[in-house]
């Protein structure tokens, strides 16, 4: 069973799409095999201005991403950086039994996207 706030992500994500100004990119699973995530992230003097995703995956995959470039903006990447997947989850009121892993392809791939 979706929370209500994750079905509110999946219905109406937000920040989709490749963030063409991204200063950053992170990257997480395997495009073409399962589960993925892109997240883009436009940074100036170490902080967040903006912040986008895009995602092949379930509702909980979706509203992952949704949430976590939602939440970033206005966070230095330090702060971002501190953000857990446990995090992510709490923040969409839960994840289904098996689900979980989804909150984590963000974690991920903002992990990456700050690993240079």
């Amino acid at each position: 069973m979706f929370s209500a706030t994750v079905l509110e992500h999946t219905a109406r994500p937000r920040n989709v799409g490749e963030l063409e100004t991204a200063t950053h990119h992170g990257i997480a699973g395997v495009p073409g095999d399962g589960p993925y995530m892109h997240l883009w992230f436009e940074v100036e003097e170490g902080v967040i201005q903006r912040a986008s995703y895009s995602t092949y995956g379930c509702p909980s995959a979706i509203a992952s991403g949704s949430v976590c470039a939602e939440i970033l903006p206005g966070r230095t990447v330090t702060q971002a950086l501190l953000i857990t997947s446990k995090d992510i989850q709490l923040l969409l009121g839960g994840l289904p039994e098996g689900k979980e892993y989804c909150a984590n392809l963000a974690i991920e791939a903002l992990r990456d996207a700050f690993s240079e």
